[in-house]
């Protein structure tokens, strides 16, 4: 298992070493990227020689956050940190461990670095990242304050999310006295999406399945239905909070075919249940509220797995 580290501990430990890889998890959001270029921006502040690993799956949205921190001088980057990133399932193609250093926030981490700084009671990696990066250089520029609010933003839908909480909107609050565009980030970030994104959002509204007497709701995204709505993985970023916003709804589903025989499933809830725990039969996890797993089946046969699994978990449902 790992050898745990507090925020201060893990700025000494990245002052005492160099070389840095960034590693974000695979289909990255926001969270993963954003918190991982502010801890790349501040090592290199730090006299450390850092950048980001180039995920091939960032989507356009994202892309500008990252891009000046993903090349480098040309010399090996050799000490791999992954941040954001709770199991070594989630390594992006191209990476393979050992990783001396995992910096997360995800309760269900399997423990699979050397080191691992968890602030599991956080919502957002990007609140830790701001405390390493305090402990770190002692400051946090502009630049890394707006990377920061669009780690923070992102795992929180804009703080609409039920993982928000005091300690998420104090460090928003510090991160815009230290100069983070929050209007500016908001309307790119929430405010604005393709005529593609709205078609699909039309379709998953239209096609919303009802179970347990509209306890769980669950949207089924298909290739069929990418392609009807002309939508690419630009236009798939934060689905999965849309079925949660039925009346009634305890537990929601969405339930994206990302290849054929593959789909990947998001869960979210309402207090009182742990949808990590309903994730965790087949192999995922992730949060109390929030979590995730990949099966290896078509959408109509992943939920009736995970409709299985809510029924060994909740029964009273």
């Amino acid at each position: 298992m790992s050898r745990m580290l507090t925020a201060s501990e893990c700025a000494a430990w990245l002052l005492a070493h160099d070389d840095y890889l960034i590693i974000s998890h695979r289909r990255p959001d926001g969270d993963t990227l954003g918190s991982g270029a502010a801890l790349c921006s501040a090592l290199r502040r730090a006299g450390r020689r850092a950048r980001c690993f180039d995920n091939p799956e960032t989507i356009s949205l994202h892309r500008p956050f990252v891009e000046p921190y993903v090349s480098g001088d040309g010399g090996a980057y050799e000490t791999l940190v992954t941040v954001d990133v709770a199991s070594e399932g989630l390594f992006p193609d191209g990476v393979t461990g050992p990783v001396p250093l995992a910096i997360d926030h995800h309760p269900s981490n399997s423990g699979f670095a050397e080191n691992l700084c968890l602030a599991a009671g956080y919502s957002s990696c990007g609140e830790l990242v701001l405390e390493i990066i305090r402990a770190l250089c002692g400051s946090v520029t502009k630049e890394e304050a707006n990377l920061l609010y669009f780690a923070v933003t992102t795992d929180t839908g804009c703080f609409q999310y039920m993982n928000t909480d005091a300690h998420t909107l104090r460090s928003a609050a510090e991160l815009i006295d230290c100069g983070a565009e929050s209007g500016k980030l908001t309307f790119m970030l929430f405010r604005t999406m393709s005529r593609a994104r709205m078609a699909l959002e039309g379709a998953m509204l239209s096609n919303m399945r009802f179970c347990r007497g509209g306890k769980v709701t669950a949207n089924l995204v298909t290739l069929k239905m990418l392609a009807e709505c002309g939508a690419s993985e630009d236009d798939c970023d934060d689905l999965a909070g849309l079925a949660g916003k039925a009346e009634g709804c305890m537990i929601s589903l969405t339930i994206r075919e990302v290849a054929e025989g593959e789909s990947k499933v998001s869960a979210r809830c309402k207090p009182g249940i742990n949808v990590s725990d309903i994730c965790a039969v087949y192999g995922g996890g992730g949060h109390a509220m929030a979590a995730g797993v990949t099966l290896k089946c078509p959408p109509e046969e992943a939920l009736e797995k995970m409709l299985r699994a809510i029924d060994e978990k909740y029964p009273e449902l």
